[in-house]
């Protein structure tokens, strides 16, 4: 399965509790400022998510969440 995080750029500060606490290495802090003068968290490694959901436990912010992407059906 593959797990996709919304990140809401605009709440994250990019404090990086979420990078630290990811037992996969699956986010990493931006080099792009958003509009409050922050470098919020991204997604890097999607593939490696293994949906511990510890990123948004530990967010100060609420700004993440995960979602399953659906497999595409072969036909």
């Amino acid at each position: 399965m593959k797990y996709q995080h919304i990140i809401d750029s605009e709440r994250c500060k990019g404090c990086g509790l979420c990078v630290n606490v990811c037992p996969k290495n699956v986010l990493e802090i931006t080099d792009k400022v958003n509009a409050k003068g922050h470098f919020p968290a991204f997604q890097a490694r999607p593939d490696d998510c293994i949906h511990c959901t510890m990123c948004c436990i530990m967010c100060p912010d609420v700004a993440i969440s995960i979602v399953e992407i659906e497999k595409e059906t072969i036909e």
